[in-house]
């Protein structure tokens, strides 16, 4: 056939077109976390514990571990929020806790940020770390330090050094998962 013998694409009529599916804007809304959260953050955390290197961690955190976190970093005062969907899903949280245990340490804290699967990508570790910084301001913190994997974090990396984290640091091989060797970037962020 040639080009002009083609008949114009035909088109269903209004009534019977499917209607166009929209997808709701990704939205959020910051709290203070809860006791009511530690099981979806538990839930969270441990996906990372089982799949990636951006923790340590190798042994999935029980729930009576993350309760006794929770009263031991809502005691000292430090900062732990989590964000939840507009329809009570937990997304993910974020917190500090104490660098060292040694007193002189009090003013200094390291921060974890950890995002549910589905909401990575969109913006919310960026808004957990900025609302993160602000109220550790406000709790009278001094410095942040934040300890990256050195390998599969480069987000994470970017992440830390667009809030005005500097490198002070790296450390080689000094963690062993999934049969390999890790080390660590240490990134610091002063808040005065």
């Amino acid at each position: 056939m040639l080009e002009e013998e083609y008949q114009p694409r035909r088109q269903l009529p209004r009534h019977l077109r499917p209607t166009p599916v929209h997808e709701a804007p990704f939205g959020f809304t910051m709290r203070e976390a809860q006791i009511t959260d530690l099981p979806y953050i538990r839930e969270i955390y441990n996906y990372y514990v089982a799949n990636s290197t951006v923790t340590f961690d190798v042994d999935p955190m029980t729930l009576a571990e993350w309760r006794s976190k929770f009263y031991y970093l809502g005691k000292l005062g430090m900062p732990f929020i989590v964000a939840v969907s507009p329809a009570g899903q937990l997304l993910g949280y974020a917190l500090v806790s104490p660098w060292k245990q040694k007193r002189a340490y009090r003013f200094t804290v390291e921060n974890s940020i950890y995002l549910g699967a589905a909401s990575t990508g969109k913006g919310l570790g960026r808004m957990l770390l900025g609302e993160l910084i602000e109220r550790s301001k406000t709790a009278g913190l001094k410095e942040i330090i934040a300890v990256v994997a050195d390998q599969g974090a480069d987000a994470s990396i970017k992440l830390h050094r667009d809030f005005g984290f500097e490198e002070i640091g790296r450390m080689g091989k000094v963690g062993f998962k999934f049969d390999r060797w890790l080390g660590t970037v240490l990134m610091q962020k002063s808040l005065k």
